[in-house]
């Protein structure tokens, strides 16, 4: 494992005493609706930031937590924002602000499912990719936590819609990047707008400069903690570079890509074009893929995005701006066609693998040009990467790799969502009421404002759609399609 690093200045600020609590959810002051689905969840023991940060932001401190991606950071934050609700009361009191509006969803689905047992519970996503007019419609029905990204939540504030004077906690989520992508200048005024007496948690990865600023000028003596060498805050990655000549480059990644076994791969690359040009020659190749770049629309960056969670889609190729927030619970496989122009940008890419103390595997192509790129890594990172071997002949770029690569799942897209009050639990009932299929045969469920994606086994996945279009969940009826 190489360690990732802290670009803050320890030696300079304490962290406040902490309160005191046992390992596991039990022993949290959390109300009894959250620890039951916490128990159903099968959640036992609590990752490190859990342990830290939810006995602090119950005691309604302001928190600064350095954690990263994979170490239980959403629920760390999420818990303690439901625990304060009055759900009688329709009135905005939590707000949480991610850099991307996958990030927002993400954290949004997370809410809803540790909140399940509450009920009328109301959280409403603004981001961008939704309309204004659809989001200022659920706001003014009453919502209890918002999640969004900067620049979405100041449309709002703008336009009045968006009414923040209850809000009692604010949540900065992957406030780094949400810096590094220059919204500053849009938290500040964000921020700004709020109630001064609110509580402010800031969740981030590193912490530069920029982040102890902003700490300053806008927490409450804030209780610090910083997660270190722990096992589940820290990726368990094996990092290997392949040193091959850019012609070579599209033969080597089918090597990897058949080599080491992988439910899910994801493949960076540096340009759209190249992004394109990967998809295109890997389908060519017989693998499920899709490509990923900055100019697909929303519904096809949806849709795209369903499938690879799901499972229907098992090779993933993206630029770094158009994956960013991409919400995967589980990533075997990180691919570098290209290295990255800035070392941090690596540390992003590879950080999507091996999370929740999983193991992962990282592999870099690197070409003679990019000797430099990869120096820079590894001085970052202060660590060699460890060279692996070519295979002595690998496939021609057209030749067909192994029918097992295919995707075991389908997509259903299915006409209704959220707003027509389906569940996850409305869908699996009606593909299995009437034994139509078996809960085996049953995916990830994932449900959107107006509509919702249903992984199903490929051997049935006609019977699955026959059953939805011909039959009624919650007494209605709602189109199916098989998504391609």
């Amino acid at each position: 494992m190489h360690s990732i690093p802290d670009e803050f200045d320890r030696t300079t600020e304490e962290s406040q005493p902490l309160s005191q609590t046992g390992t596991d959810f039990a022993s949290l002051p959390l109300l009894p609706a959250l620890i039951s689905v916490v128990k159903e969840l099968g959640w036992e023991q609590l990752t490190p930031i859990q342990a830290q940060a939810i006995p602090v932001l119950v005691e309604h401190k302001d928190l600064i937590g350095q954690s990263q991606t994979g170490s239980g950071k959403t629920a760390a934050f999420a818990l303690p924002l439901l625990n304060q609700l009055e759900l009688a009361k329709r009135e905005l009191t939590g707000l949480v602000v991610c850099p991307t509006r996958e990030l927002s969803a993400q954290v949004a689905r997370e809410l809803r499912r540790l909140g399940k047992r509450m009920p009328g519970l109301s959280v409403v996503v603004l981001a961008g990719g939704d309309s204004l007019r659809e989001q200022s419609k659920a706001l003014e029905k009453g919502a209890h936590l918002a999640v969004g990204t900067p620049g979405r939540i100041l449309d709002h504030l703008k336009r009045r819609t968006l009414k923040v004077h209850r809000v009692a906690m604010v949540v900065l989520d992957e406030a780094d990047r949400m810096l590094e992508m220059g919204f500053l200048n849009d938290v500040a005024k964000l921020l700004k707008a709020l109630p001064s007496a609110r509580q402010t948690a800031l969740f981030s990865a590193t912490f530069p400069a920029s982040i102890r600023e902003l700490s300053t000028k806008y927490q409450r003596d804030p209780v610090r903690i910083a997660i270190e060498d722990e096992s589940t805050a820290r990726p368990k990655i094996e990092q290997i570079v392949l040193q091959v000549a850019t012609p070579h480059k599209l033969s080597a990644l089918q090597s990897v890509l058949q080599r080491h076994p992988h439910e899910s791969a994801l493949v960076f690359a540096n340009q759209k074009a190249t992004v394109a040009e990967l998809e295109q020659s890997l389908a060519t190749a017989g693998l499920s893929v899709a490509a990923l770049h900055g100019n697909l629309e929303q519904f096809d960056r949806d849709r795209v995005l369903a499938k690879f969670r799901n499972g229907s889609t098992r090779v993933l190729v993206a630029t770094d701006v158009a994956a960013r927030g991409i919400d995967l619970q589980k990533l075997d496989l990180v691919v570098n066609f290209e290295l990255p122009t800035q070392p941090v940008i690596y540390v992003h890419r590879i950080g999507r693998t091996g999370r929740a103390g999983q193991p992962g595997l990282a592999i870099s192509l690197c070409a003679p040009a990019e000797q430099p790129r990869l120096a820079a890594i590894e001085l970052y990172i202060g660590s060699r990467l460890t060279t692996g071997e070519r295979p002595a002949a690998p496939p021609r770029p057209s030749a067909k790799l192994p029918a097992k690569r295919e995707a075991k799942m389908d997509t259903i897209r299915l006409l209704g969502g959220r707003k027509q009050k389906l569940r996850p639990g409305d869908i699996l009932g009606a593909l299995t009421g009437a034994g139509a299929l078996s809960g085996t045969d049953i995916g990830v469920i994932e449900i959107h404002d107006r509509f919702a994606y249903v992984a199903v086994a490929k051997s049935v996945s006609q019977r699955a759609l026959q059953s939805l279009n011909e039959g009624r969940i919650k007494g209605k009826r709602f189109k199916a399609e098989l998504m391609k």
